[in-house]
């Protein structure tokens, strides 16, 4: 079930925004969700910004108002043509995050949201590798994605949604420390912050200056 139920949500634009709207409400709606991770963080109109996996544009359109230098990069040919028609402010590449090919050393800030927890764990340490390489000294990564609930509410629900709509790979994702493999790679955490019950977490990560 959880294969139809996925390959539906990704078919139809309209039932994975439905599916989106519906899961963003318990943190106040689609429009903070997709904005929780850039909260705080300096982003100019010159600063040169990675949307890393970014599906059909949901957060892209968020960024393409503060800074006139947003890239998004998805492996879904689909998803880059959707997110070209959605919105076209951006450029847009289509590629694998395990091996961005951009220079090292471009991007003042690299997000991606709901996105890490479709990787197997090798996949994920490849692309925290990569964020790494191309961030500037001094920049920034910024993620939203699912972790262990806190409050025991949330958990059947989180549960739910992920036999219906995820793999295994979302499950292994919360039993993971995200912080932890990050400070290996070589980033400092500088905020993590839990919400709906702790059933997301959304960590801001610099890349040290040199």
């Amino acid at each position: 079930m959880a294969t139809i139920l996925r390959d539906l949500s990704y078919q139809y634009q309209w039932l994975y925004d439905g599916i989106s709207r519906v899961a963003a409400l318990a943190v106040g709606g689609e429009s903070r969700f997709r904005q929780l991770a850039l909260q705080g963080l300096p982003i100019a109109q010159d600063s040169k910004v990675l949307d890393l996996c970014c599906g059909s544009g949901q957060t892209t359109q968020f960024l393409v108002p503060r800074s006139r230098h947003v890239t998004g990069l998805d492996g879904s040919p689909l998803s880059i043509k959707r997110a070209q028609q959605n919105v076209p402010q951006a450029t847009y590449i289509e590629a694998f995050a395990e091996k961005i090919p951009l220079s090292d050393n471009e991007f003042d800030l690299v997000h991606t949201s709901a996105a890490m927890h479709e990787m197997e764990a090798e996949q994920l340490h490849q692309i925290l590798q990569e964020v790494y390489r191309v961030l500037k000294p001094g920049g920034y990564f910024a993620m939203v994605d699912f972790h262990a609930p806190t409050n025991p509410f949330f958990v059947p629900g989180l549960a739910v949604f992920f036999w219906l709509f995820e793999t295994e790979t979302a499950w292994r994702l919360i039993e993971t420390d995200l912080v932890d493999l990050l400070t290996g790679i070589g980033f400092q955490v500088k905020d993590r912050t839990l919400h709906a019950g702790g059933s997301l977490q959304v960590i801001q990560a610099q890349k040290p200056a040199s």
